[in-house]
């Protein structure tokens, strides 16, 4: 079965482990530190903080802007629940935006969501699709919000030649096995802010300073969500082929996007000429009267060898949602979970691959 998407490993990144298993350091060592070095210099910003998943990296983020009890939180009801659920854990109640047809929030429904209560805008680079960055940039400023992106999709993406990590106040991004690249589960924080960046650093590590020879304090509260030397030397190998990698996928894209020009049965996401995609998805959009056969159509192109995958029922309709928050209804964000699949695309696949997927997929819905 080809899946949606996979890692690729190679005989230099298990090389760059198997070095580190065999020195000194399993953890707290160098290379953690010379991983955040290159992401700062891919993505172009000051601070880089990574994390032992992108979760633990939400939740220090969070917790280290002071989002709390009574506070508010505009964010997009698709995307993985951890977006939200990482400030709901510290009080915070969830705004949800509706969506537009590619996945990504509605900048232009923001506005209206925000209220006295309101401490931030969290949004999401679905499959990989840069937001319009500036736009909410600039409803942030004029509302004196914060600005996070939740870009877990989108390593290497740009917004008119600049990387996406370097809009927000800060950007979160996952290295899980899946992204375009990996360090098995991980994740970073990135931003300009130095004065953050120092308390997401204490936040990661217990809230511990150590002073001289043995004495230390715990200045703040914190956690063990410390990554490990083995998962940065993995990182530090695979972030020296993530541009490859991206373009493979991209190539695989730009195929699909070509076979399926032409289809009644479905939508393809649309890549304007100003962004790049780090296509972590390839998301297909079945057309309303195809939509309610979604669950025919993927057990069938399951059976035929497509690893395809649903991404994602607004997190408003999940049970504990509706216990703590109640019943809501997004038409936008709704009609997607209905009519989204994932058909496969990353960096593993050959165009024959690609092929082979288009001809599943344009036949079983036809």
């Amino acid at each position: 079965m080809i899946p949606y998407s996979t890692q690729f490993i190679d005989e230099d990144d298990i090389k760059a482990v198997v070095e580190v298993l065999k020195s000194s350091h399993l953890t707290q060592g160098r290379s953690v530190e010379s991983f955040e070095k290159a992401i700062s210099e891919y993505v172009g910003i000051k601070n880089v903080v990574v994390f032992n998943s992108a979760t633990s990296a939400l939740f220090a983020l969070y917790s280290s802007i002071g989002i709390g009890c009574d506070d508010e939180v505009i964010t997009t009801p698709i995307t993985f629940a951890a977006t939200s659920n990482m400030f709901v854990a510290l009080g915070a109640k969830p705004l949800w935006c509706d969506v537009k047809p590619d996945g990504n929030m509605d900048e232009n429904s923001i506005e209206k969501l925000i209220t006295p209560k309101t401490k931030a805008i969290v949004a999401v680079d679905f499959g990989g699709k840069p937001v319009e960055h500036k736009k909410i940039q600039n409803i942030a400023k004029k509302y004196n919000l914060l600005y996070i992106d939740d870009a877990s999709h989108a390593f290497g993406s740009e917004l008119d030649g600049q990387k996406v990590g370097s809009f927000a106040d800060a950007t979160i991004f996952s290295f899980h096995a899946i992204k375009p690249f990996t360090t098995g589960e991980g994740g970073c924080v990135v931003t300009d802010d130095n004065k953050l960046a120092d308390k997401l650093r204490l936040f990661r590590s217990h809230g511990i300073i150590k002073q001289k020879l043995y004495k230390s304090d715990m200045i703040q509260m914190g956690y063990n969500f410390r990554m490990t030397e083995f998962q940065a030397a993995l990182g530090l190998s695979q972030i020296k082929k993530v541009d490859s990698f991206i373009k493979k996928r991209n190539e695989i894209a730009i195929y699909y996007d070509e076979r399926f020009k032409e289809s009644k049965f479905f939508t393809t996401q649309k890549i304007g000429q100003n962004q790049k995609s780090s296509r972590h998805l390839y998301p297909i959009n079945l057309a309303p009267s195809f939509s309610q056969k979604k669950e025919e159509i993927f057990k069938e192109l399951q059976k035929k060898g497509l690893g395809v995958q649903v991404h994602y029922k607004p997190i408003y309709q999940n049970s504990f949602y509706i216990k703590k928050f109640g019943k809501m209804s997004l038409k936008s964000a709704e009609e997607f979970y209905k009519s989204e699949i994932s058909i496969p695309c990353h960096q593993k696949m050959t165009l024959e691959d690609a092929k082979f997927v288009a001809d599943i997929v344009l036949k079983v819905i036809a």
